[in-house]
């Protein structure tokens, strides 16, 4: 088998399982491992997988530039932030995280909401610039990717602030990889802030369910509950749950 079909193979087998065991498919494909781990290594620097021990997950698109992720998946992300909107009560004190669902949730944030609103991005918080919430930024290093802040400055400003809920944003949502982002620091910075709030709630749009990226941020027990572009029955929302998570489907 060429090494392009060999390829394909792998990908259509994590499109299908969510996953890859190297030892199960070398022996399916009548490979060598160390053939499936070749490919495996050039999948993972190409994006389009993310090696783990013994195999391999399916890469998060989520992981595209700003600009490109705005235009990624529009629909599942209004319809994600229309259902963590509903989660917030009048007057209450919310962390919001980067990225572009955060960007809708926003969007679909009533302009009369009275709370205050924390955040580490500059983009959420100039969107929030013609609400009536009160605003504060957390200020550090920004990267760049995400369009937030990180770094030791950023969490030693989030450590003195508390939130009734923290609204966060991955780039992956897999059953056993649980809840990745792709950068290091983003993903430690997101631990600190889920620590300073009663309550965590992941925003999972589709492009982000089956999928994982390098780093982890929580397993999926350490949040409060994933809103999830997902039909209430779809398999996917069993796996999570069977693996201790709480789904809040947009499709009950």
């Amino acid at each position: 088998m060429l090494a392009a079909a060999r390829k394909d193979a792998l990908l259509d087998r994590l499109r299908r399982d969510g996953r890859l065991v190297v030892k199960d498919v070398a022996v399916e494909l009548g490979l060598s491992e160390d053939s499936i781990r070749r490919d495996l290594r050039e999948l993972d620097a190409a994006g389009l997988a993310v090696r783990v021990y013994g195999g391999a997950l399916p890469a998060s698109p989520a992981v595209a530039d700003y600009a490109a992720r705005r235009e990624v998946a529009r629909d599942s992300k209004a319809r994600v932030a229309a259902a963590a909107v509903a989660l917030i009560e009048p007057g209450a004190t919310v962390l919001l995280d980067g990225g572009t669902t955060t960007l809708a949730l926003v969007d679909a944030l009533p302009r009369t909401f009275a709370g205050t609103v924390i955040t580490h991005s500059p983009t959420i918080a100039a969107a929030l610039l013609h609400h009536d919430a009160e605003v504060i930024v957390i200020g550090g290093r920004v990267f760049k990717h995400s369009a937030v802040a990180c770094g030791a400055a950023a969490v030693e400003a989030a450590q003195n602030l508390s939130a009734d809920a923290f609204f966060l944003g991955v780039t992956g949502v897999h059953p056993s990889a649980g809840l990745t982002t792709g950068d290091a620091d983003e993903a430690a910075m997101k631990r600190v802030l889920a620590e300073r709030a009663a309550e965590t709630f992941v925003l999972a749009s589709a492009e982000k369910l089956g999928a994982a990226s390098r780093f982890g941020i929580l397993p999926l027990d350490g949040v409060s509950g994933i809103i999830a572009d997902l039909e209430g029955d779809d398999p996917l929302a069993a796996q999570l749950r069977s693996a201790g998570a709480r789904v809040i489907p947009t499709h009950p």
